[in-house]
């Protein structure tokens, strides 16, 4: 099985599935296609014409979407273990993914990932906005499962995969956010798989200038 991802510094896409496969310990091969720079679509449509990270090749199936990637490891690899067992929770965990699939575009645009640095910036009120959306769903699920782990759903789960990327860009641009959710992100920022992402991306020599908006104020431990 093969992963094509993109920088780590700034592939919020490209995490979701690599932190899912890695927190799992199933074995792939990472292929890092750095974007945006000269000849990366050449490269990228070697493996799909789709043209866009994360891409999973496994056997003769190839998946060119993230949610679509981490169903597809979570059905074939996991048994079903990357969601919760109970069909309600399930079923609220799956909402959770889809959300975060399709929304916060505001968060996208205006606090890009970026893993390696801390940085100073202005929020709209847009973007505090989907930010406290992003705080409530956080609570609400901590607390229905409070005493069950430390992740939203308890146990690890795809919507942590899905969400790691918004638990990095809080941290990198100082979001305030309730207590429980501050937990919840130290967790996600404890997580081996998260550690290891972080340490590759500050060791990435790719500077995207559309990515490192605000002031920059410091590396991130």
């Amino acid at each position: 099985m093969k992963l094509v991802i993109g920088n780590k510094n700034y592939s919020s896409w490209s995490m979701r599935p690599w932190l899912l496969l890695q927190h799992f310990n199933i074995f792939f091969e990472e292929i890092r296609v750095p974007l945006f720079v000269p000849g990366y679509k050449e490269k990228l449509a070697k493996y799909s014409s789709n043209l866009t990270v994360p891409i999973l090749l496994d056997g003769n199936i190839t998946i060119w979407d993230s949610l679509a990637i981490c169903e597809h490891i979570n059905e074939k690899y996991l048994n079903g273990m990357a969601l919760p067992s109970e069909e309600l929770e399930r079923a609220i965990c799956r909402t959770y993914c889809a959300e975060m699939h399709s929304g916060f575009i505001t968060i996208r645009e205006q606090l890009p990932m970026n893993c390696r640095s801390q940085r100073q910036i202005r929020f709209t009120t847009e973007v505090l906005n989907e930010c406290k959306r992003v705080d409530s769903l956080w609570q609400e699920a901590r607390q229905r499962h409070t005493g069950k782990g430390d992740y939203l759903f308890g146990d690890f789960t795809i919507a942590d995969s899905m969400f790691a990327p918004i638990v990095c860009r809080f941290s990198s641009y100082g979001v305030a956010i309730s207590l429980t959710s501050q937990r919840y992100m130290d967790t996600i920022l404890a997580n081996y798989a998260v550690t290891e992402w972080m340490e590759d991306a500050k060791k990435e020599a790719e500077i995207l200038p559309d990515f490192e908006v605000g002031t920059y104020i410091g590396e991130l431990d």
